[in-house]
């Protein structure tokens, strides 16, 4: 059973390494990838739970004010990435469903940009690789 962990475990180190030097090539941060992916983790979690928020109607998240809430975060990861010095259609999508820092599909297509993806093709900024 140990054995299991461990290796689950390191196989998750692999996959956050791997993202963050993807992310590197994409971003070129200067951040160690490992440090890069926890800095856009911490932003995920923010930008889920206000998704959550507004998809449930609760503390005071609706659509009159969706965009002044998201945009602290987004500026956060601006600072972060500086995905808009690359002209990237970055967004925090409203849909609790799933990852909430997304890049616009159309621009991971056009830009080939080699990233974790969902279904709809959108670039994945903080996926949870602990599962």
């Amino acid at each position: 059973m140990t054995y299991t962990n461990t290796a689950k475990r390191n196989r998750m180190y692999e996959e956050i390494e791997k993202h963050g030097e993807a992310l590197n090539r994409i971003f070129n941060t200067g951040l160690e990838p490992v440090a890069l992916c926890k800095k856009l983790r911490r932003l995920e979690v923010k930008a889920s739970r206000l998704a959550l928020d507004y998809c449930n109607g609760t503390n005071g998240v609706d659509t009159d004010n969706w965009d002044a809430k998201t945009e602290p975060i987004l500026t956060a990861l601006d600072k972060v990435i500086h995905y808009t010095d690359k002209g990237y259609s970055v967004f925090v999508n409203g849909d609790a469903r799933g990852y909430a820092l997304k890049i616009d599909s159309e621009c991971v297509k056009d830009e080939q940009l080699d990233i974790y993806k969902d279904w709809g093709g959108y670039g994945i900024l903080a996926p949870d690789f602990s599962r």
